[in-house]
């Protein structure tokens, strides 16, 4: 099977851990953007890298590269693309786009437009039009066109892989399997010590660090992929790829996960969601306030997602919360390292104590900084090496 580029994108600022992600799975690094990553490979390596990205968002696998002016130009380059060899008859197709041309003000006609080319390709060779839709679950085309240069892909992952088949019960504001992956990595978890998370709301920070703990393959929950609609997939490849992802997971690490919440429909939801990641028995929770989070003996990483405040009169009461985060950084979490995630740069600033790194993530279209503490160990009945700046 013949090699083409591979762009997987990831949510923007996030690139950087996606790379050292492709790297270790053995593919080699095309480029670098803001908000992807691009590599080589076969479609059948897109089946691996589906299965054991942690930031990646979509796999995109190119099938033509060309120059359109117009929609007709456009048009008439799809209907040219050998569409039969990709799609099966009575299949279901979708066509998302990323378009950025001056002869188009809705993208939505580019889609109408790459869509109508492929259905009319199948139907003057079959006499047979492909049933067409928003849905992904069929076949996904993506088409990316920016001035006249057009990338016409498909789109193997079909739903976005943070979709990772876990999170049946959300809460309010939930944050993205992908993110709190990336947000994990940059903090160096591996598994080694404990990992702490007060104010866990639907639980996302603390499975993904479970995952990640045992090495188990993010995507092993998920029964539906883009690829596995496209002609030629080859069903045998796919089960033995999983197996040996099960295969090669741990069994145990050393460390504890703990997860609280005050509110306890989030603690339940947690645990639900757990549940069907198949962690539950690796995580314990509590209902109690952030501050009230037991803290077991030895190292490892407590790590908080606050409210941002984002609405009026928000802020002013989380004030209180954030120099809170700070004593109990200092008076609970002596030897371990501190990380909050937040959006509100003014609030972070209440916490009190000396950052060691910001690093800069997106929540959505919130620009966000995961903040660093470094909680230096003393006596128990000194804990003050931190200090206040």
């Amino acid at each position: 099977m013949s090699k083409s580029r591979i762009v997987i994108t990831c949510a923007k600022g996030i690139s950087s851990y996606l790379k050292e992600e492709v790297l270790d799975l053995g593919f080699p690094i095309l480029f670098e953007e803001i908000s992807s990553i691009g590599t080589e490979g076969t479609l059948e390596d897109t089946l691996k890298l589906n299965l054991f990205l942690r930031t990646g968002q979509r796999v995109l696998f190119l099938l033509r590269e060309f120059r359109a002016r117009d929609p007709e130009e456009l048009y008439h380059k799809v209907l040219t693309l050998p569409w039969e060899n990709y799609i099966l008859e009575g299949s279901y197709l979708c066509v998302t786009s990323t378009v950025d041309t001056e002869t188009i003000r809705d993208s939505r006609f580019a889609n109408l437009k790459c869509k109508d080319a492929i259905v009319d390709r199948f139907y003057q060779r079959f006499r047979k039009r492909p049933d067409s839709g928003p849905e992904r679950k069929g076949v996904v085309v993506h088409l990316y066109w920016k001035g006249e240069r057009c990338l016409v892909y498909l789109d193997t992952s079909g739903e976005p892989l943070s979709k990772r088949g876990y999170r049946k019960t959300p809460v309010e504001a939930p944050m993205q399997e992908t993110l709190a992956a990336a947000v994990l990595l940059a903090a160096g978890w591996k598994g080694n010590g404990n990992f702490i998370n007060p104010m866990c709301g639907s639980g996302t920070l603390a499975i993904e660090a479970t995952l990640i703990a045992l090495g188990r393959a993010p995507a092993l929950l998920r029964d539906h992929f883009g690829f596995m609609h496209l002609k030629g997939f080859n069903e045998s490849l796919w089960r033995d790829i999983r197996a040996r992802a099960r295969k090669t997971a741990k069994r145990s690490f050393d460390g504890k996960i703990i997860a609280t919440d005050l509110h306890r429909e989030a603690v339940q939801a947690a645990k639900q969601n757990a549940a069907t990641a198949g962690v539950d028995h690796w995580i314990e929770f509590g209902i109690c306030d952030y501050s009230e989070t037991p803290i077991p003996e030895g190292t490892g990483i407590v790590m908080l997602n606050p409210p941002y405040g984002e609405r009026l009169g928000d802020k002013k009461g989380l004030e209180g919360t954030y120099k809170g985060m700070g004593d109990f950084f200092k008076k609970k979490c002596e030897g371990y390292e501190g990380y909050i995630l937040t959006g509100n740069f003014d609030l972070a600033k209440k916490v009190g104590l000396r950052t060691k790194r910001r690093v800069p993530f997106f929540n959505g279209e919130i620009e966000c900084r995961l903040l660093e503490y470094e909680l230096y160990k003393g006596s128990r009945k000194h804990p003050s090496h931190l200090g206040d700046g």
